[in-house]
C-alpha cells in the first residue's frame, strides 16, 4: 500500500467532491483526511488516501481533472499520521490588518516554534480578524511575542487561546456596563442632570489616584444626587448610548444559547432597562433610594465593587450550572480586574492600560460585536442568524 496527498485546485464548480469521491472510490482508496477551502470562488481540497502499491493514481484522477478544468497534484507522503503536540487557536482582529501586520503575527508565531495549520478568515466588517489553528511550539514564548507585536501595533488586536473543549464550550458571558455595554459613565449622566457635574468628576478623580476608595467615592456622588427627580432619570436614560455592537452581541449570544449577565458599579434604575431591552437574563448594580419620586442621595444595598463583580460571577455561574472555565467576563475598568481574572476566559474592552496588563486577552476596536470573533463566530454565521425568524 502506499499513501498519496492528492490536490485539487482551481475553480469551484458544482459537485467537484463527489465526482472526485467517485473516482476515488473506483480506486477502492482509503480516504484518511480531508480539508476543502474556497476562496474567491477558487477551490482548495486535499485528499490523503491509502491505494494499492502499483496503482497507476494519476490516470483517472489526471481525467477528471481534465474534464472539470482542474489542477490535480499527486505526491506520496509517509504513511505515519502527524503528530499533534499542543494546539490552540490565535485570533487577529483590527480594523484593517495590512501585510505587514500579519506578517509580524505570523513571524511571532514562527519564533515560538508554532506551526500554523489552517487561517480563517472571520469577518471584513466592522473589523477584519482572521483565526489561525496553531500546533506545537511553546504557547508561553508564542504569547509573549504575540503581545509584544501588539504592543507596538495599536491597529491589531491579538488573542491567544488552548483550542480544547473548554473553548469550544463557552456557556456564560459577563459584562460590566459603563464604558462597556454603553459608551457612557451612569454617575455622569445623573450628574449633568442634577447640575453637579464638576464635584462628582473631582470626587472620581480623586479615586482614580487612590486616594480615597471606590465605596467611599460612590457614597460622596450618590449624596450629591440628593434630591433629583423621576424626570431628571428619565432624561439621562435618554442621553445613555449603547456602545456600537452591542445588540447584535446580546441577540446573537441569545441565539447560540448563552446565559447573559451584567454587573455595574452603577445603578439597577438603568441596568434593569438595559436587561429587559437587550433580553439579558441576570443583572447587578447599586439600588439608589427613591422616596417621592426623588432621590434620598442614599443606597439601599451592599456596593457592588470589585469583589463583588467576581463573586457575581460564580454566582451566576452556579445558578446555571457553568464551569467556571466556560464563562467569559469583559470589562474596562480596576474594579473589573478580579472578575477577568476569575473568568475561563477575560476580556480588557478599551481598557485602561493597567486592565489590558492584567487581563488574557484584550480588544481596543471599538465594537463590541467583535468578541464574538475571538468565540470563534464569524460574520457569516451572524448575518445568517439574523436573517432567520427566531419569533
Amino acid at each position: 500500500m502506499q499513501t498519496v496527498l492528492v490536490r485539487v485546485s482551481g475553480p469551484d464548480q458544482l459537485g467537484i467532491s463527489a465526482e472526485l469521491f467517485d473516482v476515488l472510490s473506483g480506486m477502492e482508496a482509503v480516504v484518511h483526511d480531508v480539508e476543502q477551502i474556497v476562496v474567491r470562488r477558487r477551490l482548495t481540497l486535499d485528499v490523503l488516501i491509502e491505494v494499492e502499491e502499483g496503482d497507476d493514481v494519476l490516470k483517472d484522477l489526471l481525467l477528471f481533472g481534465f474534464k472539470r478544468n482542474l489542477q490535480i497534484n499527486v505526491e506520496e507522503v509517509e504513511d505515519e499520521p502527524t503528530e499533534y503536540s499542543q494546539q490552540f487557536v490565535v485570533t487577529l482582529i483590527g480594523e484593517e490588518l495590512s501585510p505587514a501586520e500579519l506578517r509580524e503575527a505570523t513571524v511571532a508565531i514562527a519564533n515560538g516554534n508554532g506551526n500554523i495549520d489552517r487561517i480563517v478568515r472571520l469577518s471584513r466588517y466592522p473589523v477584519m480578524s482572521y483565526e489561525l489553528a496553531v500546533n506545537g511550539g511553546d504557547i508561553t514564548e508564542i504569547r509573549k511575542n504575540l503581545l509584544n507585536v501588539a504592543s507596538v501595533l495599536p491597529k491589531m488586536d491579538v488573542a491567544i487561546q488552548p483550542l480544547n473543549l473548554s473553548r469550544r464550550a463557552k456557556r456564560l458571558v459577563i459584562l460590566d456596563v459603563d464604558s462597556t455595554l454603553i459608551q457612557d459613565e451612569v454617575i455622569d449622566l445623573l450628574a449633568a442632570q442634577a447640575g453637579c457635574e464638576r464635584e462628582v468628576s473631582e470626587i472620581t478623580d480623586l479615586a482614580m489616584q487612590g486616594k480615597i476608595d471606590f465605596a467611599e467615592a460612590l457614597l460622596e456622588r450618590v449624596l450629591l444626587l440628593k434630591g433629583l427627580d423621576e424626570l431628571a432619570i428619565e432624561r439621562a436614560w435618554h442621553e445613555l448610548t449603547l456602545t456600537p455592537g452591542a445588540r447584535t452581541f446580546c441577540r446573537t449570544l441569545g441565539r447560540l444559547g448563552f446565559t447573559t449577565a451584567i454587573v455595574s458599579g452603577g445603578f439597577s434604575i438603568f441596568t434593569d432597562r438595559l436587561q429587559r431591552e437587550l433580553g439579558i437574563q441576570h443583572g447587578r448594580a447599586n439600588h439608589l433610594e427613591v422616596v417621592n419620586g426623588r432621590l434620598t442621595g442614599e443606597l439601599t444595598s451592599p456596593i457592588v465593587d470589585r469583589r463583588a463583580k467576581a463573586d457575581f460571577l460564580k454566582e451566576i455561574a452556579d445558578i446555571e450550572g457553568v464551569p467556571i472555565e466556560q464563562t467569559v467576563a469583559i470589562g474596562d475598568g480596576a474594579n473589573d480586574l478580579d472578575m477577568l481574572s476569575e473568568a475561563g476566559l477575560g476580556i480588557a474592552f478599551n481598557a485602561k492600560p493597567i486592565v489590558r496588563d492584567a487581563a488574557n486577552t484584550s480588544l481596543r476596536v471599538p465594537y463590541l460585536d467583535a468578541v464574538l470573533f475571538l468565540l470563534g463566530v464569524s460574520r457569516e454565521e451572524i448575518e445568517a442568524a439574523d436573517s432567520l425568524d427566531f419569533d
